[in-house]
This record gives C-alpha cells, structure tokens and sequence, in this order.
C-alpha cells in the first residue's frame, strides 16, 4: 500500500507547524549488502504533541513521513495497524491504539487522499473499543487475535466485527514466556489447521535474543519458543517488517533503538524458523527518537 508513492522517490512530504514542506530522504550510510535493493520496511511513531509519523527503509534510505490531518492528541502506549488498502488517488486504514491513561483501548480510521502530488488525511475518527487496558506496553495482531503485553504478562483477546463494531473478548493470559523480558513482538504468520493451527511471533528480549515463539490458536497456554539469533538484539524497542518485491519467501525487519539508531535485517526464508539466514546491520543514527511501534 503507498509503497510506490511514497517511498520510491528520494523526498517525501512531511509537516511541520502546519506548512507543508519536503525534505529529502536519508541515504542508509551502511553498504547491508545482504539486504536486497527491493526491500522495504516501516514503523509507526508519534511525536510528542499527537503528530502521527511513518518510518521508513525503501531503495536503500530512510524517511520521516508526517501527513497533515493525521493527529491524535495523544501518544498511545501501543499501536497495531491493519485492513490497509489503496491506490495511486486515496488510501485508508485502522488502527488499535491504548491510551497512556485512561485504560481504555481505541480504533482509529483513517482515509487519505492524493491532490497534485501532495497526501492529506481527509478522515480520522477515534472510536472506544473497550476498557480495561491500563498499563498497555504493546500491542500485535494476528489473523484472529490480538496479544497485548502489560507488566509481566501476555494476553490475547479474540478480535471480530459483532453487528458492525469492533469487539475484542475472551482474554487469556498466556504462559512460558518471561514476557516481561520481551521489549518487541511482532505477528509473522500463522500456520497450521484446525486444531494444529497457531499464531507465529517474532520478537527482541532484554537480553539480546532475536525469538520467535508459537501459540496455538486452540490451546493458547501451550506456548513454544525457539532462540534464532543469540545476541546483539536487546536495543530496540520497535520490531517493524515489510515486504521484498523479488524475494517472496523473505522479509526485512527494521530495529529502532531509544537513542534514534536503526538496523536492517534481512530474512531469507521468513518461514524455516532459523535465524542462520537473518543478516543485515546498522543504518546507524537516523533520527527516529519518536515514540514508535
């Protein structure tokens, strides 16, 4: 979705007190030969007044995207997108985002819209889901689920659309993970059927794992977890992914560190759940110190 129109070029439109204006995109100073040219990867941030920004690894650069119109007023403690679609004139979303007081969990939709090259967010509503989501550190989503971590524990709701609204339901506290060591987490895939079918989830530990852990859809307190890399993974506080358009089986993952440093990481085969085939590195300072999920 909007990978071509705002991301292949070398500037993008960004805001700044209310002006538009353009500024080009950073080149990645590291060379990351073994992540290929065509990959692509983004992190949602917010800034500190609610301003809504995209981060952003495409044709081997990083870019700040701000569009105006897309203000919260707030910064969440979590956020997870989906149901994304579009084309060259409009595109729209939704969003899951926890309030950093309230305790209350909100869905926004967003619209945006192409005039003579510029992108503007036309639409942007911000509806309660349900409460009881106090103390929210992050938020991913599966196929079916929605995992949300807080303190020391783990939990997935059951998500649907219940005569026309969003509903979350059923929480389960999830087993087996030392979740409180877990800094990021990402969905990968689901796999399996029926009653073998699970959720695959790919994350970063204080202690400087890269770990992908596996939750079956009928018995979520059956948690498994495999150690893909070792080391040199506990910076970052956001996980983001993306898409290789000649490389179907692999998929870029993007890590931000606290300090505004970025990495870009290649997964040759984002399926065998090996990390022998993870490579990549530093984009080193970038200037994504924002809030980001």
């Amino acid at each position: 979705m909007r990978r071509n129109i705002l991301a292949a070029g070398i500037a993008v439109a960004v805001v700044a007190t209310g002006l538009a204006a353009t500024v080009t995109a950073r080149p990645a100073s590291a060379a990351l030969s073994d992540v290929p040219a065509d990959c692509f990867a983004l992190a949602s941030a917010y800034r500190s007044d609610g301003q809504r920004l995209t981060y952003r690894y495409d044709a081997k650069k990083t870019s700040t995207e701000a569009l105006p119109g897309d203000k919260l007023g707030w910064v969440p403690t979590g956020l997870v997108t989906f149901a994304g679609s579009g084309s060259d004139a409009s595109w729209s979303d939704q969003t899951l985002v926890t309030h950093p007081t309230d305790g209350n969990i909100y869905l926004i939709r967003r619209v945006a819209e192409n005039f003579d090259g510029i992108w503007k967010v036309t639409r942007h509503t911000v509806t309660k889901v349900a409460a009881g989501f106090g103390g929210t550190r992050f938020l991913i989503m599966g196929d079916k689920h929605v995992y949300r971590a807080e303190g020391t524990s783990l939990y997935r709701y059951d998500w649907a659309w219940i005569d026309g609204k969003p509903t979350l339901s059923g929480r389960k506290a999830l087993s087996g993970g030392d979740w409180e060591t877990v800094r990021t987490l990402h969905f990968r895939r689901t796999v399996g059927t029926g009653a073998t079918a699970g959720d695959v989830l790919i994350g970063t530990k204080s202690n400087g794992q890269l770990k992908e852990w596996r939750i079956s859809h009928a018995a979520p307190a059956v948690v498994t977890s495999k150690v893909l890399k070792a080391s040199g993974w506990g910076n970052f506080v956001t996980l983001g992914s993306g898409f290789c358009g000649n490389h179907a089986t692999g998929r870029p993952l993007l890590g931000i560190t606290p300090k505004g440093v970025a990495a870009i990481y290649f997964d040759a085969n984002a399926k065998d759940g090996l990390g022998t085939d993870i490579k990549g590195g530093s984009l080193g300072p970038v200037g994504w110190t924002e809030e980001s999920y």
